[in-house]
């Protein structure tokens, strides 16, 4: 009996070991944020600035064109009751009417104003990157990305979509046909500024619930910024037909704290040999006299 409850404990205190492994494992995995859903309608959540300004732009228009459709429609409706023909069997000879010209030319120009000055303003505010922390310059190829970091030694990545074999053994953050083998990674709640350019066609680098779409063009740059609170990855695509491989250019952005960056983009410059040697047994010898 006591070699038995002996092994019991030891198989218990196994198991329960391994689910701490689990366990800790589950909590370093990235979470996935800013994905599609199932039956999702209208926007995705806001995760950047530049995108709840977008956001607060769309409610504005959709208030502005439902009461012009609502007005159009009981005007419109109005005119077929008051001037049917059984109501109005002599048709009015009325050709002008001054006031009525002045009101249908003054308010939709009143109209176009309200919607002009918040829309300068976004236009403005998603431009340029105020005092940014971090540059990437974003590159698109027939059909990848690739991703240089200026301010870190210039290192680079390529971010291209999984190979088949592995989309069928995806990881649970790991979404199907937008999981790529290199995320482009940047520090939680710094302003990125992003630098788009094409190498060979026009591509569009757009990630959803970011707020920026920005057309990559050979030989022009395009810039925009971005400012990520929320830790986890960000998932968009290119929006910019570009040839036949164009549903295969999927966009991944890994958010992590500053910490994590750093650590990530120093092993970064450690393996294209941008770090300086700091063991004695990597310095170069002095020469022999």
């Amino acid at each position: 009996m006591v070699g038995k409850r002996c092994v019991g404990i030891l198989f218990g205190t196994l198991l329960a070991g391994l689910g701490v492994v689990s366990g800790a494992q589950a909590q370093k995995q990235t979470p996935v944020v800013g994905v599609p859903h199932d039956w999702q309608m209208g926007f995705p959540a806001p995760y950047t600035p530049v995108m709840a300004r977008v956001e607060s732009l769309h409610d504005l228009l959709l208030v502005i064109i439902t009461l012009i459709s609502v007005f159009v429609l009981v005007l419109l409706l109005y005119v077929v009751w008051r001037f049917h023909v059984s109501r109005n069997p002599t048709p009015t000879t009325t050709t002008h009417n001054t006031v009525l010209e002045i009101a249908w030319t003054i308010i939709p120009i009143l109209i176009l104003v309200v919607i002009a000055i918040p829309s300068f303003r976004l236009l403005y505010y998603g431009d340029k990157a105020q005092d940014a922390a971090l540059t990437v310059k974003v590159t698109g190829h027939q059909w990848y990305w690739s991703y240089e970091y200026p301010d870190q030694g210039n290192f680079s990545i390529d971010s291209r979509i999984l190979p088949e074999a592995d989309r069928l053994k995806l990881k649970p953050n790991q979404p199907r046909q937008l999981a790529v083998d290199e995320e482009m990674v940047i520090p939680a709640n710094a302003v990125v500024r992003i630098i788009g350019t094409g190498a060979d066609t026009m591509h569009g680098w757009t990630v959803w619930g970011f707020g920026i779409k920005k057309t990559v063009i050979p030989g022009r740059l395009n810039e925009g910024w971005i400012q990520v609170p929320k830790e986890g990855i960000y998932f968009g695509q290119c929006s910019q037909i570009c040839g036949n491989a164009h549903a295969y250019m999927p966009i991944a952005v890994r958010v992590v704290s500053k910490d994590e960056f750093d650590k990530w983009a120093a092993e970064k410059k450690k393996a294209a040999g941008l770090m300086p040697a700091t063991s004695v047994a990597s310095a170069t010898p002095p020469a022999n006299r």
